[in-house]
C-alpha cells in the first residue's frame, strides 16, 4: 500500500518541487494580457451587478424619445424629420455622459482598498486603468446600439447605411475611450464618488448642451457660436453625422483623432502620476 502511494505521488512531488524551486519565477504578464484581465474584471462586475446597465439602456432610450417628441415638431416640423438630424448627436451625448462612471468606479476601488493590492502586483502599471476603460467600451457599445435601434424603430434612416453607422460608432467609441482618461484622473484626485460625479456633471452639461447636438450653430448668437465651434463635442457630433450620412468629413475626423491623442497624452500621463503617488 505504501509502495503504491509513493509511486502515485512521486511525479506530483517532483513537479511541485520544480515549481517551487528557488529562483524560478513565473513569467511576467505582458501589458496587453494584464490590461485584458482587468477589462474582464470590469465586465464581470457588470455581470454580478446588472443594474449598472441601466445608464446605458434606459438613459439613452429616455433621451432619444424625450428630445425627439419634445422638440421635433417645433424645430423641424415633425419628430421623424428632426430625428434624422438629432440621432447622431443624441448618440454622442449619451455615450459621453456615461464616461464619467469610469472615474466613479476607480474612486470606489480606492475607497475599498483594492488599489493597494493592485499596486503590489508585478504588472504593467497602466494596465489597471486601461482595463477599466476597455471594460467600459462594452458599455459605450451597448448605449450606441440601443440608441441606433430605437432610432430605426422611430423612423431614422442613415444614408450611409450599415457601413456608415458602424464607422460612426467606432469613431465615437475611440473618442470616448480617450475622454474617459479625464475621469480616471478625477477618480484618483477627488476624495469621494459623489465629488467625482459632481465635477463630471459640471463639465459634461455645458459640453453636451452647448453644442450642435440639438440645433445647428448658425441659429445661435455670435458669442455663443464661438464656444460651440470650439467645443470638442461639436466636432465629434459633426464627424459621426458625416459618417452616418455617407459623406465623411475628413477635416472633422482629423480633429477628433488629434484631440483624442491629446487627451490620452495629457490626462493619461496625469492619471499615472497620481496613481503612482496614491
Amino acid at each position: 500500500m505504501s509502495t503504491t502511494t509513493e509511486t502515485t505521488y512521486a511525479p506530483a512531488a517532483e513537479t511541485l518541487g520544480t515549481v517551487l524551486a528557488p529562483g524560478v519565477k513565473p513569467p511576467r504578464p505582458s501589458a496587453w494580457s494584464a490590461s485584458i484581465t482587468f477589462g474582464w474584471r470590469a465586465m464581470l462586475k457588470i455581470k454580478h451587478v446588472p443594474e449598472q446597465l441601466f445608464d446605458v439602456t434606459a438613459f439613452p432610450l429616455m433621451m432619444t424619445l424625450m428630445f425627439t417628441y419634445l422638440f421635433g415638431g417645433a424645430l423641424a416640423g415633425s419628430p421623424t424629420k428632426y430625428l434624422q438630424f438629432l440621432l447622431p448627436g443624441i448618440m454622442v451625448t449619451s455615450v459621453v455622459m456615461i464616461t464619467m462612471y469610469t472615474g466613479v468606479e476607480v474612486n470606489k476601488d480606492i475607497e475599498k482598498g483594492v488599489f493597494d493590492r493592485f499596486r503590489t502586483l508585478p504588472i504593467w502599471r497602466p494596465s489597471t486603468m486601461v482595463g477599466y476603460l476597455l471594460g467600459d467600451v462594452l458599455r459605450y457599445t451597448l448605449a450606441s446600439t440601443v440608441i441606433l435601434a430605437v432610432g430605426l424603430v422611430l423612423g431614422y434612416r442613415p444614408p450611409g447605411g450599415v457601413a456608415g453607422s458602424v464607422a460612426g460608432i467606432l469613431v465615437l467609441l475611440g473618442f470616448s475611450f480617450a475622454f474617459s482618461w479625464v475621469w480616471t484622473m478625477f477618480g484618483l484626485l477627488l476624495r469621494s464618488e459623489k465629488s467625482v460625479m459632481g465635477v463630471s456633471m459640471l463639465v459634461l452639461f455645458p459640453l453636451t448642451f452647448l453644442s450642435n447636438v440639438y440645433v445647428h450653430p448658425s441659429t445661435m448668437p455670435g458669442w455663443l457660436q464661438i464656444f460651440v465651434n470650439a467645443n470638442p463635442i461639436t466636432h465629434v457630433v459633426a464627424s459621426v453625422r458625416s459618417l452616418m450620412a455617407g459623406a465623411p468629413d475628413g477635416a472633422e475626423l482629423m480633429w477628433v483623432l488629434v484631440s483624442a491623442l491629446v487627451l490620452i497624452a495629457v490626462f493619461g500621463t496625469l492619471t499615472m502620476r497620481l496613481y503612482n503617488r496614491k
